[in-house]
């Protein structure tokens, strides 16, 4: 009996000893995982604004919902937010990011070339162009920034 209960203690004590070292591979694991997200290099965000022409907002959403977040997503361009103002009818604004503007412009010429894009684009204008005017600004977070 003695013996039994002196394995049981040692078998305890190496699952306690496992489930100790398991949390500690965790949280270097985390730590490791913290350090290189500080490392890495900030986003560069791109601040879009699209002026639809008179009633083509409709079909500027359903072309952005149904096709060009993706097809920006396969050119690495990350899809952040999209808006329509309560104060300018007809207005699409965005976010994305890109790793850097090597990246931003690698990742337009991409898209624009895609014969994908030029499908999707080319059919969702049959009926005349949707977009009259296109803004964009880069922008960098500023260190007091909550999201980077």
């Amino acid at each position: 009996m003695k013996n039994r209960s002196f394995l049981a203690g040692i078998l305890l004590g190496a699952l306690l000893l496992a489930i100790v070292s398991q949390v500690n591979i965790f949280r270097s694991a985390a730590a490791v995982d913290e350090k290189a997200a500080a490392a890495e290099e900030p986003l560069l965000y791109e601040l879009r604004t699209y002026t639809a022409h008179d009633g083509k907002l409709d079909a500027l959403h359903a072309r952005f919902r149904d096709h060009t977040m993706k097809l920006f997503e396969k050119h690495g361009m990350k899809n952040i937010m999209y808006w329509t103002p309560v104060d300018r009818e007809n207005t699409l604004i965005y976010v994305i990011a890109h790793k850097n503007k090597a990246a931003a412009e690698a990742s337009w010429k991409g898209f624009v070339s895609d014969p994908e894009w030029k499908k999707v684009a080319e059919e969702s204008q049959r009926d005349g162009k949707l977009v009259a005017k296109v803004e964009s600004v880069y922008m960098k977070a500023t260190d007091y920034s909550p999201m980077k």
